[in-house]
């Protein structure tokens, strides 16, 4: 078989408030600075504990995605503020089951479905951006893991297991 490497970054789009809530965080830790020079000492806890805070937030609230499918194994990492990888998964593709709607997925339904899975979210959230939902086994358990998947991820997953992946 041939031997193949796909790699792909989702950046997460960015929450509504997420900017005010820094430029507050920012406001009141300089007010707390402030009145902890002039009035009393214990109130430049409280600032420095928001910039500290506002740092914190800065790191994790921003979060891209990584998808890299190389031959039989899927790997999606989370980038934190564009500094820290974590791997969250790295699956073996012939546990592949099939997509959420077809007849042999369907006891894993949201609703009506007999069995839960936990799910896992690694898309963008734009609007005019596509996702997939890809049931597969984990460490001996299923999950169930929504996508943002390029044409060329789709095309090789539907050529390398075509009893397994369906498209609406």
């Amino acid at each position: 078989m041939y031997d193949y490497k796909i790699v792909e970054q989702v950046t997460r789009k960015k929450k509504r408030l997420s900017g005010v809530l820094k430029k507050t965080m920012v406001f009141f830790a300089v007010v707390f600075v402030v009145m902890g020079i002039t009035i009393s000492q214990a109130f430049m806890l409280a600032g420095f504990c928001l910039a500290g805070l506002y740092f914190i937030y800065g790191t994790f609230c921003q979060r891209d995605y990584e998808y890299i499918m190389e031959n039989e194994q899927l790997t999606i990492d989370v980038i934190y503020g564009n500094k820290y990888r974590k791997t969250a998964h790295e699956l073996d593709l012939r546990q592949l089951v099939a997509p959420h709607w077809h007849g042999s997925v369907a006891k894993y339904k949201k609703n009506g479905g007999t069995e839960h899975l936990k799910k896992y979210d690694y898309t963008s959230y734009e609007e005019d951006t596509p996702y997939y939902t890809m049931i597969i086994k984990e460490d001996g358990r299923k999950i169930k893991l929504l996508l943002d998947l390029t044409e060329e991820m789709l095309h090789t997953l539907k050529t390398r297991y075509p009893q397994k992946v369906f498209f609406a």
